[in-house]
């Protein structure tokens, strides 16, 4: 059980997303950092879709009212258990009672505070992740709130003292400098209909991301993109990373709410393996659009199949040296 003593707005619970309902119209939501949170629970042990927390706004403060491990991905901020500073991207125990506090990040914007065995909220649609816009799943369909008591599944150990290295590190090759990103996108159904210039242009000028942006997608300020001649598109299915161009001219990139369907043209659509760089840009963070292929888009994918292969391994050999020290009680604390 995790109590929560301090969040802010935009906080919620989220796993790997809802798939397969999007013809009815409902969206995928799950976390927009899908590394982060499959780095968190292979660290813990978990299944990769066990929920978690996953925070956008910050102070955030909860206290662990059962022993628990935890581990804090996908940024690098000030983390405090009772005040002893504790590593991001690393696995804790917390005693009853202890407090876990997540400070302002130095570095990303999503951060995923994982348990061992996972939030344990009601199963809705084949999915603990919460639906805003639906009012359904996590805590009731909404935010979470000081006060809300959150109960954790059963962990199967509770170890520490070993971690990951950030994935931004050893895979995030696409950075150019503090504030500026690159993301590789092929080019989309609609690309002909833009003018020559325009579809330069989307590719060499960069793009901020704006105030207006959130789970939904981030809107990208920059000068406007043109069509050949305005036309009524039929509806389509959308699903995150597809870049739509409303008629002011400025790209929309689809998110983990992502509407089900719409008709804006799509000009280009984010490679999935790069997905989770753009989960973790800020407001304000200049991005640089790559083309690319198919192909590429797929191999693109094994870089971060085998960082998760060599994570699972590493995990897989702490956890069997410390049940070596303790003989046969697996729940040791290393």
């Amino acid at each position: 059980m995790i109590t929560i003593l301090e969040t802010a707005p935009l906080n919620t619970i989220q796993d790997q997303g809802r798939p397969g309902y999007r013809n009815l119209g409902v969206g995928s939501s799950g976390v927009m950092d899908p590394l982060a949170l499959k780095i968190g629970n292979i660290l813990l042990g978990n299944d990769l879709d066990a929920a978690c927390i996953e925070l956008q706004t910050y102070p955030f403060v909860i206290r662990f009212d059962t022993p628990t491990s935890f581990a804090v991905t996908g940024i690098e901020a000030p983390l405090t258990l009772d005040g002893r500073p504790v590593l991001a991207w690393s696995v804790e125990t917390a005693a009853p009672g202890q407090v876990l506090r997540v400070g302002i990040p130095r570095t990303g914007a999503r951060a995923y505070v994982c348990v061992g065995g996972g939030i344990d909220v009601p199963v809705v649609l084949g999915s603990r992740s919460t639906q805003l816009r639906g009012s359904f799943g996590g805590m009731d369909g909404r935010f979470l709130e000081a006060g809300d008591e959150v109960v954790t599944q059963p962990a199967t150990e509770l170890l520490s003292g070993y971690g990951s290295v950030p994935p931004a590190r050893v895979l995030n090759h696409q950075a150019v400098d503090d504030k500026t990103i690159l993301l590789r996108a092929i080019p989309g159904t609609d690309y002909a209909r833009f003018t020559p210039e325009s579809r330069e242009r989307f590719w060499n000028q960069g793009w901020r991301i704006t105030p207006q942006s959130n789970r939904v997608g981030y809107r990208l300020s920059g000068r406007p993109l043109a069509m050949l001649e305005q036309a009524e598109l039929r509806s389509y299915g959308i699903i995150p990373g597809i870049i739509q161009v409303p008629p002011a001219g400025e790209p929309i990139v689809q998110l983990a709410d992502a509407n089900t369907a719409g008709g804006y043209p799509r000009i280009a659509t984010v490679i999935e393996a790069d997905l989770w760089c753009l989960a973790q840009a800020r407001i304000g963070t200049s991005i640089r659009f790559v083309e690319c292929n198919h192909k590429t888009g797929i191999a693109a994918e094994q870089p971060i199949k085998s960082y998760l292969d060599d994570l699972r391994l590493m995990v897989a050999q702490y956890r069997a040296s410390c049940q070596s020290r303790n003989g046969t009680n697996s729940r040791g604390k290393a």
